[in-house]
């Protein structure tokens, strides 16, 4: 079984707003069917999409059983609002308004809660990460209620306290997770998550003329740190690429990811064991309930 763990379909890893707006008055079945055809190429038989808020990723799980994939769907992700996310999902004020978007997940037929808890990477500053993390108060009763309700929680988190946060709060799996230190990456041991880095969407920006590739490159670094402290610390890693967003292509990106991985850790046995364990466990938890 191959697995990308973090893909997004809705987008083409070129243009977000083309992406997109090929959707905006109805999904594009044929957008779905060639990217689709690209994971078939790549041998790729499992997908868990991040969400978006055009309810592409629905059609997508519909479609891909006639490609041999195995799919599965946030529907839609959950930010508060005022806070990054809108790009893939949809927003809340209070946390009555949030247990309505989960249970409307739900209704809509999703096989897990994504919730975002961070900002991104800033790609002009290393170590910077735009907007503010949520309070620990707000993750833990975001998770809470979603495991009440029945759903597994990916988390989309970035920075070293706030990694911690999720991993503390009990998510299941913890996308891109920048910015670690010894701290965030013993509590992602201890909770027994999974850690997804999508580091390609670093590593496939340097020599393309839109970020300072010194900047590209210290962020690189700072991942590649934390994946050595993680491996070392038996922290459950999965490779997802993040595919769709900018120059990550959808089905190339995998491979891309591996070799990101064996460059960091080595092509072993033991790592390639280990990332196929974050895989089985991925694909354990997050299904519909």
């Amino acid at each position: 079984m191959r697995c990308d763990c973090h893909v997004h379909v809705f987008m083409d890893g070129l243009d977000y707003r083309k992406a997109a707006g090929r959707h905006r008055e109805g999904v594009d079945e044929s957008v779905i069917r060639s990217h689709l055809e690209e994971y078939q190429k790549h041998h790729i038989t499992y997908l868990r999409d991040g969400g978006d808020a055009l309810l592409v990723s629905l059609r997508a799980r519909a479609i891909a059983p006639e490609y041999g994939i195995t799919y599965r769907t946030p529907v839609f992700a959950i930010h508060r609002n005022g806070h990054y996310g809108s790009i893939v999902g949809r927003g809340f004020d209070t946390m009555e308004e949030y247990v309505r978007l989960v249970r409307e997940v739900r209704k809509l037929g999703g096989d897990f809660i994504k919730i975002m808890t961070t900002g991104i990477m800033d790609f002009t500053c290393a170590g910077k990460i735009t907007g503010e993390a949520l309070p620990y108060a707000d993750v833990k009763e975001m998770v809470h209620i979603a495991h009440e309700e029945g759903f597994a929680v990916m988390a989309h988190t970035n920075g070293a306290d706030a990694v911690r946060t999720a991993a503390l709060c009990g998510v299941d799996s913890i996308e891109h997770g920048n910015y670690q230190d010894e701290d965030s990456i013993e509590a992602i041991a201890d909770s027994g998550t999974v850690w997804v880095p999508t580091l390609v969407t670093v590593r496939n920006l340097l020599g393309k003329g839109r970020f300072s590739d010194e900047v590209i490159c210290r962020i690189g670094e700072t991942q590649t740190s934390a994946v050595q402290m993680a491996y070392e610390r038996g922290v459950r890693m999965a490779a997802g690429t993040d595919a769709g967003a900018w120059m990550v292509m959808h089905g190339e990106s995998l491979d891309q990811e591996y070799d990101a991985f064996y460059e960091i850790l080595g092509e072993t046995d033991d790592v390639k064991r280990r990332l196929a364990d974050g895989d089985r466990k991925i694909f354990k938890v997050f299904q519909r309930n």
